[in-house]
């Protein structure tokens, strides 16, 4: 575990300079901040002003609230069910804070937050900022009543055959789904073949394929051979959050907060920022 300022207790449970350049992509880091209690106060706890280039942030909140404010003028609070995707692109300033209220009363912070690459066409986009409450985005049933699919980015076939499809705009294919499978059921889902798929168990745990264990917060990551895999919940109701996405085969450099494809890239990176072509907060 890791502090991100002092409002995000975290664990990294990927990296772009550890997992491996390719064997993630489309998807660069995730770091999981779990259930933690914070005191009452008058301080907001969070990370103040930072850079980001070359890819995009996607934070989810599970309980607790964050309030964000970027240098494109975007900003707001998202709450419990609630995700921010952020496209730094060509460059943006922001800062994540717990919100006010949030602040005041004290509770339960849990959140994610997931960088996704972006391929060398867009890395030097426009910034931009979607906001995704929980409201906007379907959730499907799954087959034999072992729970649901809540779709962030993507779609999913739900029992009745209706497509649920996640609001999220993104550069790449991707999916990004909230997995409820109730404790002892098993699901077989489907992802194309070809893609990056990886899962973690945010509480619960999983049996992957029958044969595999995997314990709360344990990173999965599967073959991109093979389109269908099957689930099985433990002997508790388990949440998943799972990431599938099709890989970008580019080289990845990165230095921090700045991912680009070659190390000019990110030396004129460091050149901007320091220019201040990232834009004021």
């Amino acid at each position: 575990m890791h502090w991100v300022g002092d409002g995000f207790a975290v664990r990294s449970l990927f990296s772009y300079d550890g997992l491996g350049q390719q064997e993630a992509s489309p998807f660069l880091m995730l770091d999981y901040g779990a259930p933690r209690d914070f005191t009452p106060s008058s301080h907001q706890r969070g990370v103040g002003v930072h850079p980001h280039r070359g890819f995009e942030t996607v934070t989810v909140a599970y309980h607790g609230e964050i309030a964000h404010r970027d240098s494109t003028g975007q900003g707001g609070i998202i709450g419990p069910g609630d995700v921010q995707w952020m496209t730094a692109a060509s460059g943006i300033l922001h800062e994540e804070f717990h919100s006010p209220s949030f602040a005041q009363a004290g509770g339960v912070m849990e959140m994610a937050q997931l960088w996704v690459n972006l391929p060398k066409a867009h890395k030097m986009a426009p910034p931009a900022y979607q906001p995704i409450l929980q409201q906007d985005m379907p959730v499907a049933a799954l087959p034999d009543g072992a729970g649901s699919v809540r779709v962030i980015a993507g779609h999913y076939t739900g029992t009745d055959g209706v497509e649920a499809k996640g609001p999220a705009t993104t550069f790449t294919p991707i999916d990004l789904w909230d997995v409820s499978l109730k404790a002892g059921k098993a699901v077989t889902l489907s992802l194309p073949e070809g893609h990056t798929v990886m899962l973690v168990a945010r509480r619960g745990s999983l049996l992957v394929n029958g044969t595999d264990k995997a314990a709360a917060t344990e990173l999965v990551l599967l073959s991109r051979e093979g389109g269908g895999f099957t689930l099985t919940a433990g002997d508790e109701d388990t949440e998943i959050l799972l990431m599938s996405g099709e890989p970008i085969d580019e080289p990845v450099v990165g230095y921090g907060p700045f991912v680009m494809n070659t190390p000019d890239e990110i030396r004129q990176a460091i050149v901007d920022f320091q220019a201040g072509k990232f834009g004021r907060m």
